[in-house]
């Protein structure tokens, strides 16, 4: 019997020992885990503070970006079609009278560059100064007048030969002038290469059977046009834009709509003056 007992206690004592150095193992581990991940909770705000002036630098470099598309967004909201509908209405694209007189050389504005393209896929940017690439590069003889006839819709097609026939009739057989009717294509579905490509073989007109040296130059610019329009101060875009530009890419006189046979008149005189002084 006390044989028995002796060995009960054993076997007792032998138990509590065992949890005792599995408590100071297990203890031991805790307390290395704790210190191997104690660093962590310092080091998450210095990750969220890391991570939080990213996105403040991030947004800081496109304030001017987000300030600008939406400046864009409310203008074009305020100039959508039907502002413009209601306005041909009320002027049938006539929103200001043409210039009477050639705008001086120092007061005149920058023609913008523009890039466009030719039902042949070539392509060239305007206007044809001294200083552009086509001239560099395939020897080109530099105007000293071209007429920039603009379109940014189908509605100003007819507007827009009622400037430009007269203009060809009168300075046909002038080497030293050219003449573009450019048309404005902004849908970015068929500005896409392949869709792009196809449509100008479409848009191809018969070659002019015409021997006159000046001839008319239908050109399209493919994209977004808002910032030009910006720089050009175009507003209506459903009316046409007329423009006479120097050898220097200034913009010397200005029309809009449908020609008027005094219009034409002032056209063709003060084409006559600039070539004069070119």
């Amino acid at each position: 019997m006390a044989t028995i007992l002796n060995r009960i206690l054993k076997q007792k004592c032998r138990s509590v020992s065992s949890l005792s150095h599995r408590s100071q193992h297990q203890g031991l581990f805790n307390l290395t885990r704790y210190e191997n991940h104690d660093p962590l909770p310092s080091q998450l705000p210095a990750l969220r503070s890391t991570t939080r002036s990213f996105l403040d630098f991030y947004k800081f470099g496109n304030k001017k970006a987000i300030e600008e598309e939406r400046a864009r967004l409310n203008d074009e909201m305020n100039r959508g079609y039907f502002a413009d509908m209601k306005e041909f209405k009320e002027h049938g694209g006539k929103i200001a009278a043409a210039s009477k007189t050639l705008i001086s050389a120092a007061s005149a504005m920058k023609f913008p560059a523009l890039a466009v393209t030719f039902s042949n896929g070539k392509s060239m940017t305007l206007p044809i100064t001294s200083n552009s690439n086509e001239v560099n590069k395939e020897c080109l003889d530099v105007p000293k007048v071209t007429l920039v006839c603009l379109s940014f819709r189908a509605s100003s097609q007819e507007m827009i030969s009622s400037w430009s026939k007269p203009f060809i009739e009168s300075f046909g057989d002038r080497k030293d002038l050219q003449l573009f009717e450019v048309s404005f294509i902004d849908k970015w579905l068929l500005g896409l290469a392949p869709i792009r490509k196809l449509l100008l073989r479409v848009l191809a007109k018969p070659k002019n059977s015409e021997n006159s040296a000046l001839q008319r130059q239908i050109a399209y610019s493919f994209g977004d046009h808002y910032h030009f329009r910006k720089q050009m101060k175009v507003l209506n875009l459903l009316t046409g834009y007329i423009l006479l530009v120097d050898k220097s890419g200034r913009i010397r006189w200005q029309g809009f709509g449908t020609a008027t046979p005094e219009e034409v008149s002032q056209l063709l005189s003060c084409t006559s003056l600039l070539l004069k002084d070119q």
